[in-house]
């Protein structure tokens, strides 16, 4: 029987419906209004939710499901130790992430960029130990702070793939300032957890990870199904 993992975020929803431990089918859909019929007309074992914005009620009484549902949160158990410093406030996405680096790469230090609204970096241990990380915001956060706090830089909405270094005009001198700057702190995140794990794996996951695929230095696995395969994890961990 099916499993589903759901991941409300700050922007829309992504799910992943199970068979065993392969992911067969997701999907992205915006608002509690808007889920698939292919969710509310079919009958799951187990599911698992996490949201870092809206109420998981809203999505959970949707669900019909012969098993468990487990709504992830600070109580849950998890198939990693969690040193976070404080668990409560931690966002159920940068876990589920760290789960998912875990599952894929166990015994190895790994570093994960979310590149999604805002950029979160994890770093799990070999042991399979949540360190923490960090938060920052995402490209499109800000160009439009930039455009939104001056009183005449424009707003620049296109994330080219390819973007000057040294911008000649104020619309080039942004995406410098923001793509190039951005790549450059990744790169940066990158050479200093190195320097403390020298056998680091680095995993991009995110609506923006294809951007940052081939700017980051090293060997990079893109992996874009992280959390949802974190959140079946952790799912699997609990019924």
């Amino acid at each position: 029987m099916q499993r589903i993992a759901v991941d409300v975020g700050n922007t829309g929803t992504k799910y992943g419906i199970f068979e065993g431990n392969d992911l067969i089918k997701q999907g992205y859909f915006q608002g509690v209004e808007n889920i698939p019929v292919e969710i509310t007309n079919h009958t799951f074992e187990h599911a698992i939710v996490a949201s870092v914005s809206a109420d998981t009620a809203a999505y959970t009484s949707r669900l019909s499901v012969t098993g468990n549902i487990v709504t992830l949160s600070e109580q849950t158990a998890l198939p990693v130790l969690n040193k976070y410093k404080t668990p409560q406030t931690l966002g159920v996405d940068r876990i589920a992430a760290a789960v998912g680096a875990y599952y894929f790469f166990p015994g190895r230090n790994c570093l994960v960029f979310d590149a999604g609204t805002a950029i979160t970096h994890e770093f799990i241990t070999s042991d399979g130990s949540y360190m923490g990380g960090g938060i920052a915001l995402g490209l499109r956060m800000k160009l439009k702070a930039l455009h939104t706090f001056t009183q005449r830089l424009p707003l620049v909405d296109q994330i080219p793939d390819n973007f000057p270094v040294t911008g000649q005009t104020t619309q080039e001198s942004i995406l410098s300032g923001v793509l190039a700057g951005t790549v450059a702190e990744l790169n940066g995140f990158i050479q200093l957890y190195s320097e403390k794990a020298p056998d680091l794996v680095v995993i991009l996951c995110g609506g923006d990870a294809g951007f940052f695929e081939s700017k980051l230095k090293g060997r990079i696995f893109v992996i874009p199904e992280l959390v949802l395969i974190g959140l079946h994890r952790i799912l699997t961990y609990n019924v």
